[in-house]
């Protein structure tokens, strides 16, 4: 599958936006990275507290929850809106 993103790309996110199955967040995994996935499904951490399960649009070449498992909520930084350079659009 094609990515979604591109290098580069600038997105215009919201910080207040309540995540759904199929948004592009901006997510922070536990090591620090922060990356920008697809949420997919509503999971557990271990510890029981509310996640998401975040995939890569092209997952040959990104590293999501199938190798890090799910993110907290707290860890989901924000919802993105539109891409806004270089080609504008809904995403």
């Amino acid at each position: 599958m094609t990515p979604t993103l591109a290098d580069g790309d600038r997105l215009l996110v919201s910080y207040r936006r309540a995540v759904t199955a199929g948004d592009l967040v901006v997510a922070r995994f536990a090591d620090g990275t922060v990356a920008v996935k697809r949420a997919s499904e509503r999971r557990t951490t271990r510890a029981g507290s509310p996640a998401w399960w975040l995939l890569s649009d092209n997952p040959a070449e990104g590293v999501d929850s199938r190798h890090r498992g799910p993110v907290a909520d707290d860890d989901v930084i924000a919802v993105t809106v539109a891409r806004v350079w270089p080609r504008p659009r809904r995403l």
